[in-house]
């Protein structure tokens, strides 16, 4: 049986066909783009494939965005028109590297050598302004105001070379913190210079602007520096969700550089000066310096380097006449003067040629003060028509902004890579150490983030692994609810880990009860330390450790940190330390000393020590010889017994550490007895934690997992002398 077919629908299928194809294959090309979708998709690939193919070259990365951003600028193949969208990506990422740059500043180690940085700042900027009146007012034959002004941008500039810095771990280098240092002030002087320039052709100029100004500006600085830290350090403790908490960031640098261009200042300014309030807050190993780095680093810096290209114009280097000239004396004085002050404060204060290039590197680019300089220099009138500074130093001021960068830049990473070299040849050449591997037993869902959190900020900075979170499951109880569980409580850790980029190796084990399972767990896994959350009186015979916490103890001689965190860790303002007579004899002193003093350097706190005289020698030694850059104190304590007199210095937001020891070593003392009892009363309401350090030694009893409740000594001995005590009143 035949289907007669209609012959129309061939005609109609294929006219559909013929439309589809002419929709897929024949569109027009209008350069420059401008749909938001294939803008954003271009952006994207440039920020992929740029350090891709520079890498094989040995090119530094941000030279990629910005020799892409030349390309597909307007004065490339215009494929991209530099809109509104790279205007604000731009500035967010101007803002960025100014943040980061206060935010991963070693304060301590920039108080040291503030001096410095105030040499370097001052040189940094008188230099440059005395080479760039001389040249433009002898080579150039321009004014004194136009001198002036061309001058002050030759004295700013940019910390385009300090993601580099920061890929390579460098931030808190001497070299880097002096240079950031010097860049505060010298942006700040060239920018009022800028200021005054740009009032005295306003007609703005007068007693009055100068008291405006100076209100203004110290007004918002005193308004971000005592507010932003307590609104910060109480916002991250009511609420601990990851992103309200980097969207609350974002929203303090805006509001610093909203409020400091308010003052009549430029806000990347405001938004240095936020991260330097917030650094205490925010740990260099934490998740959320690693959300803060990775957003930046990842989208809007590339924006920003990719915006500063689009804007240069390599033609006028080959137009010739006074755009060359003006361009060749603008980019040989602002690098050599750049370079003179780098090497002036190295003679001064005999600093190291690494040093020196790194200082070098990080100051020599010119980017977002001088654009700002340029841009209303040449809509300034001197007289009808012509501009301040005209389209000859406009166009010079594109390719020093081109050279500047690259020169930056290479600097920068050979310095980076350099010191980082030196650094790892004195590591292998120093004793080797214990290998770090910290074990965190998990068992309280309310304390994991916590337990991670701690491990994290004494863990050592540079590995990206040395953490094994553990769930042991009992025997006797097992069951498939307990060991799913179990591996939510391990992926929950993981994913907190790995927030701020560390690795976590998770172990599920079965075994006769918990504390056998963690003393096994730390043969296997060669543990060097054991972090665990403080057990929870449950019934009145409880202990104050609770049995598993004696068991481990007993079955154990490495290094166990007990923890109660009533807070999050990054807003612990102080940590203090009560040391017993003795503890320098004991085989983990020096472990612990360090751990206690990453912590402080990571949270950027106070490390109160409360010890023996003789103790107190040691810690001073070895404090100062590895870790200078701790913010530390000392008193001294002869009687272990004069616990109690810490009771009127540990407040709510203090970390107290207290550090023990095991029965029968060097260091015990019998009071420790009281720990418990004294804890309870007096320290109830502070974070806590109980520290034994590592003993030689095997244990010293076998454990017996037989008993349920195992009662200390000391309270078979007070029973004793309690009952005896009675028999006597009563006869």
């Amino acid at each position: 049986m035949s289907i007669p077919i209609d012959p129309g629908f061939f005609a109609t299928f294929a006219e559909i066909t013929n439309c589809v194809c002419m929709s897929w294959f024949d569109f027009d090309l209008h350069l420059p783009i401008t749909d938001p979708t294939w803008i954003f998709l271009l952006v994207l690939i440039i920020i992929l494939f740029a350090p891709i193919l520079l890498s094989r070259l040995r090119i530094p990365h941000i030279i990629g965005m910005i020799l892409a951003g030349i390309v597909v600028g307007e004065h490339g193949f215009n494929i991209l028109e530099r809109d509104s969208s790279f205007e604000l990506f731009g500035k967010v990422g101007l803002y960025y590297i100014m943040f980061l740059a206060g935010l991963e500043m070693d304060l301590e180690g920039f108080k040291k050598n503030r001096t410095k940085a105030l040499v370097f700042g001052g040189l940094t900027f008188a230099i440059p302004m005395v080479l760039g009146i001389w040249s433009s007012m002898s080579l150039l034959d321009y004014g004194v105001t136009t001198s002036v002004l061309l001058a002050s941008m030759y004295a700013s500039h940019t910390l385009i070379a300090y993601p580099i810095v920061s890929r390579y771990g460098l931030s808190r280098l001497r070299s880097v913190s002096i240079t950031i240092g010097g860049t505060a002030l010298t942006v700040a002087w060239a920018l009022l210079v800028l200021a005054i320039i740009s009032g005295m052709y306003k007609g703005e100029i007068g007693h009055m602007f100068w008291i405006a100004l100076t209100v203004k500006v110290v007004l918002v600085c005193f308004l971000i520096v005592f507010f932003f830290p307590r609104i910060g350090r109480w916002f991250f403790r009511k609420y601990e969700d990851s992103i309200m908490q980097f969207i609350f960031v974002l929203v303090m640098v805006f509001l610093g550089g909203g409020l400091l261009e308010l003052a009549g200042m430029e806000g990347i300014l405001g938004a240095f000066l936020v991260g330097l309030v917030l650094n205490r807050l925010i740990p260099n190993i934490s998740p959320l310096m690693n959300r803060l780095e990775f957003v930046g680093n990842a989208l809007f810096i590339p924006y920003f380097l990719i915006g500063v290209g689009m804007i240069i114009d390599v033609r006028t280097l080959f137009s010739g006449g006074e755009a060359l000239k003006v361009a060749v004396v603008m980019t040989i004085v602002a690098t050599f003067s750049k370079w003179l002050a780098a090497w002036m404060t190295q003679k001064i204060f005999r600093m190291q040629t690494s040093e020196r290039t790194m200082m070098f590197g990080l100051s020599n680019a010119q980017a977002a003060a001088t654009l700002a300089a340029v841009l209303v220099g040449n809509k300034i009138e001197i007289a009808p028509g012509v501009p301040l500074l005209n389209d000859d130093v406009l166009n010079g001021t594109v390719v020093m902004i081109l050279f500047t960068c690259i020169i930056s830049s290479v600097a920068t990473e050979r310095a980076a890579r350099k010191i980082a070299v030196q650094d790892s040849t004195d590591e292998l050449e120093e004793k080797p150490r214990e290998e770090e591997n910290i074990l965190i037993p998990i068992a309280n869902p309310e304390t994991i983030e916590n337990l991670v959190n701690m491990a994290l900020i004494m863990k050592e900075p540079r590995r990206k692994d040395g953490l094994t979170t553990l769930s042991v499951i009992n025997d006797s109880n097992a069951s498939e609810a307990r060991l799913t569980q179990g591996k939510r409580y391990l992926e929950r850790s993981a994913k907190v880990a790995a927030a701020a980029d560390v690795s976590v190796d998770t172990v599920t084990r079965f075994d006769l009860n918990v504390a056998s399972g963690i003393i096994h767990t730390m043969k296997e896994h060669n543990a060097s330390e054991v972090v665990i959350g403080l057990h929870r009186k449950v019934t009145l015979v409880d202990s104050f450790l609770g049995t598993l916490t004696e068991n481990l103890l007993k079955g154990t001689h490495k290094q166990v940190m007990i923890v109660k965190a009533l807070m999050p860790v990054n807003t612990l303002r102080r940590i203090i330390v009560a040391v017993p007579p003795k503890a320098e004899y004991e085989a983990g002193f020096f472990k612990w000393v360090e751990r206690v003093c990453r912590m402080g350097i990571q949270l950027g706190c106070r490390v109160h020590f409360h010890a023996h005289p003789d103790t107190i020698g040691y810690l001073k030694g070895y404090i100062f010889r590895k870790y200078k850059g701790v913010r530390r104190e000392f008193t001294e304590q002869e009687d272990w017994g004069d616990l109690l007199l810490l009771t009127g210095q540990v407040n709510f937001d203090h970390l107290l550490v207290i550090v023990s020891a095991r029965r029968g070593f060097i260091s015990y003392d019998p009071l420790f007895e009281k720990l418990p009892t004294q804890i309870s009363k007096y320290f109830n309401n502070c974070s806590l934690m109980v520290l034994y350090p590592d003993q030689y030694g095997d244990p010293q009893e076998t454990l017996s997992f037989s008993e349920p409740v195992h009662h200390n000594e000391s309270q078979h001995y007070d029973n004793i002398g309690k009952w005896f005590y009675k028999w006597f009143k009563k006869s």
